[in-house]
């Protein structure tokens, strides 16, 4: 059955009216690329904007081809320059914070930095904070002077002391006897010719 109506519609004595109507239909290829126009703007606007457009476009091409070219005799130089990537890489973080530090943002927020610091150290908080660190430092340096005075006078009134000096009398006695009995030990250690002279005379005859 749908054979039979292809072969109909195949057959059928209208056939490529559709066709040769479309193809007798001029088209626009202008209108057909061109989208509706925005609203506030006129024909001979649009034109010229898309005018404009192109151009813009065509020199932003031109410019790419120039870059590009600029960038590869640039890489060329270097090369022969004996300059490596990595000397690239620092010379751009360099230029890179330099261009930080001049720019709006940096220099805006250094001068508010620089406000907000004015303003903690100007403040009554601030400087009083300040005052009691201070005073709290001058309160430990004196208490540590006074601690150090008193250890010194104790310890010049134990030196001073009865029990200290006999103390140091007695060390000083040890300490003599020490010295002495080496010396006496070391006289006879070198007199040993004097102790055979004297046998003889002990065992001498009547």
């Amino acid at each position: 059955m749908e054979s039979a109506n292809q072969d109909i519609n195949l057959n059928s004595p209208n056939k490529g009216l559709l066709s040769d109507a479309m193809t007798d239909v001029p088209v626009d290829n202008a209108a057909a690329a061109r989208t509706c126009v925005p609203e506030g703007l006129t024909l001979a606007e649009e034109e010229e904007l898309r005018s404009e457009l192109a151009k813009v476009e065509e020199e932003i091409g031109t410019l790419r081809q120039v870059l590009a070219a600029k960038e590869r005799h640039c890489g060329e130089l270097k090369r022969k320059l004996g300059l490596t990537p990595l000397d690239g890489l620092k010379q751009n973080l360099s230029k890179s914070w330099h261009d930080v530090q001049v720019s709006n943002a940096y220099v805006k927020t250094s001068e508010k930095l620089g406000e907000w610091n004015d303003k903690v150290t100007q403040s009554d908080f601030y400087k009083k904070t300040q005052e009691t660190l201070s005073q709290a430092g001058q309160k430990t340096s004196a208490a540590l002077s006074n601690v150090g005075s008193v250890i010194s006078r104790k310890l010049g009134d134990m030196r001073n002391s009865a029990t200290f000096k006999s103390f140091e009398d007695r060390v000083g006695t040890i300490k003599s006897r020490v010295v002495g009995s080496r010396e006496n030990s070391t006289d006879g250690l070198h007199s040993p010719s004097g102790a055979g002279d004297k046998a003889p005379q002990d065992n001498a005859p009547f």
